[in-house]
């Protein structure tokens, strides 16, 4: 075996040993995923729960570790990239909470006024929406769904909404400013 050879070799094993090294089951990880997110899901817990004993305690632990464990690389977005997402969220939180608030009083008045059977008048409504991605479209269901008065009935992987409306009013604002709202988190908006 010449030289070149030999180095060629060498070279390959070291790259291969590399390889070996990032993909096994001895390759250090990094555990900060994995700790942020059992202290937010624990943090829930307790809250939630209300329990302080020791053993509801330790429930607590043994279950959002398991979840930790299991879910941590679904929820590890960079800093900067978890930045972006709060000041792409948070205003769009705000705003569905006013949203929801506002559906509330129009079905309230629906519902307590003299003639109600009158005004409550139930539709399908059908749209395409623009937004083309998956997570996009639940979080823009789930939105409709949230809002009094709306119930979303289907969406197909295509952007093709049935949903029901309570009342005309309810219906007619789809798909507006909502779906402008989460084109714009996702980053799938023009403007």
């Amino acid at each position: 075996m010449d030289k070149q050879e030999e180095e060629g070799l060498g070279r390959k094993h070291n790259t291969s040993k590399r390889e070996i090294s990032d993909q096994g089951p001895g390759r250090r990880k990094n555990f900060g995923p994995y700790v942020v997110t059992f202290f937010i899901l624990f943090g829930v817990w307790v809250v939630l729960s209300g329990k302080f004993d020791p053993f509801h305690l330790s429930l607590g632990v043994i279950s959002c570790a398991i979840v930790a464990y299991l879910s941590a690389d679904l929820l590890r977005p960079s800093m900067r990239g978890l930045l972006i997402l709060l000041v792409r969220w948070v205003p769009y939180l705000l705003w569905l909470m006013k949203e929801i608030f506002k559906a509330n009083l129009h079905v309230t008045y629906l519902v307590f006024h003299p003639r109600m059977m009158d005004l409550i008048d139930p539709k399908i409504v059908k749209f395409r929406s623009k937004l083309e991605g998956d997570l996009a479209l639940v979080t823009f269901a789930n939105s409709i769904t949230l809002t009094p008065g709306t119930i979303t009935v289907n969406v197909s992987p295509d952007g093709d909404f049935k949903v029901h409306a309570i009342d005309k009013a309810s219906g007619e604002p789809l798909p507006g400013e909502m779906e402008a709202r989460i084109a714009k988190i996702f980053g799938e908006s023009d403007g």
